[in-house]
């Protein structure tokens, strides 16, 4: 059912509205959107057959603008900057949100807008996503009756804040986040939390889970550490044994799940790519050669130029090295699959 909700939300997506500034009225509810993904994930990980409250997050979601009301006073209105200064010390001193610590950037807990709205702690985008609601409500109830933007910053540290448009600088264009972004923001930060192979020598995710299923060629200048390839073989013996969690070595559940949604999402093709791994390592081979080759297609279609970047040549040969062994499994075995496969990927919500 959440993920019946997150799609019929994003079906509303055009792509004017892709491209739109968070802060300006739209036809996607982006809190709603973002309390969906988080029904989902719970439902995969939750021992109680009762979902997410997602309405009732809503309310405190909206309590949270009702509440700024008695924080409002005449002396706010005396210029624009005074009147979003009054909005960021209601949200960020007497409310006490706060950003997680670079350090715990990929904990869960601040990556879902329902802990963050409990906990007063969370990643710059739930505060983006937090900020630019309370703006819009003040906009409904004609408190706010100028062009706004939030500035999304991309240091570690920084919080997100409101400035008047008008007196917006160019320098300002890179920090706008748009109704798209926000929403592949949340998503890739929850694959990043989520993904099984933590450890490795590379920054892309499909590297990590490539080397693990041992299709790079080590002489090729991605070389890796004993704790790195001891941490890669854990990995690979926790999933081989239908362990789909470990506290800080991944969720393989709902690593797929985020990466299904950024596909609906239509977002990157690479996508698409880093879900047919993940589906290899799951022994789903048939569906794992058929996200493959789809990415081909898109890549292909989109006439890009070849990359001259040693990474993504990288994972380019990873891509051809997987796909060369995906058709000698379906030549010997006819997609047989393994039989923990069912455990892993059935009800049991469990660790085993």
């Amino acid at each position: 059912e959440a993920r019946k909700s997150f799609v019929s939300q994003i079906k509303k997506l055009s792509d004017i509205e892709r491209e739109t500034s968070i802060c300006i009225n739209r036809c996607v509810d982006l809190g709603r959107t973002s309390l969906y993904i988080a029904a989902e994930d719970d439902s995969l990980i939750s021992h109680s057959s009762v979902p997410l409250p997602v309405d009732a997050f809503l309310e405190r979601l909206d309590d949270l603008s009702m509440g700024y009301c008695s924080h409002y006073n005449s002396a706010c209105r005396s210029s624009r900057e005074n009147f979003l200064e009054s909005i960021e010390k209601y949200l960020y001193v007497k409310k006490g949100f706060r950003r997680s610590t670079a350090n715990n950037q990929a904990e869960p807990r601040a990556l879902d807008l329902h802990s963050v709205l409990t906990h007063r702690s969370g990643s710059a985008v739930m505060l983006s996503l937090i900020h630019s609601e309370i703006l819009k409500m003040l906009r409904l109830w004609g408190l706010l009756d100028f062009d706004v933007e939030i500035f999304f910053p991309h240091d570690p540290h920084g919080l997100p804040r409101a400035y008047d448009k008008q007196k917006s600088k160019e320098s300002d264009q890179p920090h706008i986040m748009t109704v798209q972004m926000l929403l592949e923001e949340i998503l890739r930060n929850l694959k990043d939390a989520f993904w099984p192979f933590q450890r490795g020598a590379a920054d892309s995710l499909f590297l990590r889970a490539a080397n693990a299923a041992n299709c790079i060629d080590k002489f090729n200048g991605f070389e890796d550490s004993g704790y790195r390839l001891a941490s890669t073989k854990a990995a690979q013996r926790r999933l081989d044994r239908g362990v789909w969690t470990s506290v800080h070595f991944g969720d393989m559940r709902r690593a797929l799940s985020a990466c299904e949604r950024l596909i609906l999402l239509r977002t990157d093709p690479k996508e698409m790519r880093d879900y047919s791994i993940l589906l290899y390592h799951c022994g789903l081979y048939e569906q794992a050669l058929k996200f493959l080759k789809l990415y081909q297609d898109m890549k292909s279609s989109s006439a890009q130029n070849p990359s001259t970047d040693p990474v993504s040549n990288l994972e380019e040969d990873a891509v051809k090295k997987l796909i060369v062994r995906l058709n000698l499994i379906a030549m010997e075995e006819g997609w047989t699959r393994p039989l923990y496969v069912r455990n892993y990927l059935g009800n049991n919500s469990e660790p085993l």
